[in-house]
C-alpha cells in the first residue's frame, strides 16, 4: 500500500508520536509512507526510519492556506496513493477539498481519525468526514454518534492508542545515575513516597485539585511531583497555580519539574500517578503508561482514562471531581502499594495492526 498521513507539524505531542508509529510499522511491513505536515523536529526521526516527508505549511490557521488545496490535488493525481489518512482539522479540510475534485474510481480512499472531543460545530465536523473514521476510545465513539448524527456508525471504527510494552515493561526502573540526578536536581523528593500530575501546565489538568489532595496528605512521607511545563501563554496560570501551593504552605512538598524528556523515568519512580482532568480525556497515553510500568494509578473515571480503568485497574477509580475519595483512595495505596496487572490489551502492535486492518478493509470495499 501507498499511505499518505496528514497533520500539522511534527514537533511533539500523541497525534504526532502515533502518526510516526504508524509510519515506521508501513516501512517495516513493506508499504511506502508518506507524511505531509509543516515540519518539526521529529522529522529527522521520521526520514531516518525510511518514510518521506513533505514539508508543506498544511496547518496554519489561515485563508491563504486554503492555496494548498489545488497543489495537493495536484501531487495526488501525480502520486496516485492508496490511503489519506488525515489527523487534524486544518490540514483535513485542505485534503478533503481536493480529494472531493478527484475522480472517485482513482482517488485515495479516505481516512480521518477523531483524536479528541473537540468543540462541535461544521469545523470540526470534517474529522468525520473519512470513509472510515476511527475513533481512539468509545468514548469518542458515543461522542462522535452524539453530536455528529449523520455519520453512519458502520462508518466508525473504535481503535485505542497503544503502549509498547518492550518499552514501557512491568516492574522497570531507572538507573541509579538517573535517580540520583533527578534527585539532587529536586532534593525535596528524596527518600520520599511520590504522587505525580503528569502533563502540560493547563487548567483542564487539575493542578488545583492536586494541591487539595497533597493538602490533605501532608501527615504522610509524600511529596508531590507536577511532571510537564508551561507554554508562554500559561505562564500566568504556573504563576497561580505556585501561588495556591505557597498559600497551603505545600511549596516544601510539591516539586514543578517542567519540561522533561525522561517522564517514563519519572513515572517509573512513582507510587501513585494521578490523572485529574476537569474534562474527559479521549484516551489519556500516560495514565496507560504508568499502569504498563505497574505503577498505580487513580484517576477521574470519565473519557478514556475511565475505560482504562475499567478494564485494567478499578480500584484507581474516582468519580470525577471528587478529589476526596481521590485523596482517601491514595492514602490507602501509599500505606499497602497494589498489585498492577502484567498485561495488558492496549498494546502498540494491536493498534498499529487495527489500523492497517481498517485500511485493507476500505480497500476492499466497492467506492460509494
Amino acid at each position: 500500500m501507498k499511505v499518505v498521513q496528514l497533520l500539522p507539524e511534527l514537533d511533539s505531542g500523541g497525534v504526532e508520536r502515533g502518526t510516526l508509529e504508524l509510519a515506521r510499522y508501513l516501512v517495516e511491513q513493506g508499504h511506502e509512507s508518506t507524511v505531509i505536515s509543516g515540519g518539526g523536529r521529529m522529522v529527522q526521526t521520521l526520514e531516518f526510519e525510511g518514510s518521506r516527508h513533505l514539508s508543506w505549511p498544511i496547518g496554519r490557521k489561515r485563508l491563504t492556506t486554503l492555496m494548498m488545496v489545488p497543489k495537493l490535488r495536484r501531487w495526488l493525481e501525480a502520486e496516485k496513493p492508496d490511503i489519506l489518512h488525515l489527523r487534524s482539522r486544518v490540514p483535513a479540510w485542505v485534503a478533503w477539498l481536493a480529494w472531493r475534485k478527484m475522480d472517485p474510481k482513482t482517488r485515495p480512499r479516505l481516512v480521518t481519525t477523531v483524536h479528541g472531543f473537540n468543540s462541535v460545530n461544521r469545523w470540526s465536523e470534517i474529522m468525520t468526514s473519512g470513509e472510515r473514521v476511527i475513533c481512539v476510545s468509545d468514548s469518542v465513539r458515543q461522542f462522535v454518534i452524539e453530536h455528529y448524527p449523520k455519520v453512519s456508525p458502520d462508518r466508525l471504527k473504535v481503535i485505542h492508542r497503544g503502549v509498547d510494552p518492550i518499552d514501557y515493561p512491568h516492574g522497570w526502573k531507572p538507573s541509579t545515575e538517573w535517580r540520583e540526578k533527578f534527585e539532587t536536581d529536586f532534593p525535596n523528593t528524596r527518600g520520599k513516597l511520590l504522587i505525580t500530575l503528569p502533563g502540560r501546565i493547563t487548567r483542564l489538568k487539575g493542578h488545583d485539585h492536586f494541591l487539595r489532595i497533597l493538602a490533605s496528605l501532608k501527615d504522610l512521607p509524600m511529596h508531590g511531583v507536577i511532571a510537564g511545563g508551561a507554554h508562554p501563554k500559561k505562564q500566568a496560570y504556573l504563576a497561580e497555580i505556585r501561588a495556591l501551593a505557597d498559600a497551603g504552605g505545600l511549596h516544601n512538598q510539591v516539586t514543578f519539574t517542567g519540561n522533561r524528556s525522561d517522564l517514563k523515568n519519572i513515572l517509573a519512580i512513582s507510587d501513585v500517578v494521578l490523572s485529574l482532568t476537569s474534562q474527559p480525556e479521549s484516551f489519556g497515553r500516560t495514565t496507560l503508561e504508568a499502569l504498563s510500568l505497574g505503577v498505580p494509578v487513580v484517576g477521574y473515571a470519565h473519557g478514556g482514562v475511565g475505560e482504562q480503568l475499567d478494564l485494567l485497574f478499578p480500584a484507581g477509580k474516582v468519580p470525577p471531581g471528587d478529589h476526596v475519595s481521590a485523596a482517601s483512595i491514595i492514602r490507602s495505596f501509599l500505606t499497602t502499594r497494589p498489585d498492577v496487572p502484567a498485561t495488558h490489551p492496549f498494546t502498540l502492535q494491536r493498534m498499529l495492526e487495527q489500523t492497517v486492518a481498517v485500511y485493507r478493509e476500505l480497500l476492499g470495499t466497492p467506492v460509494a
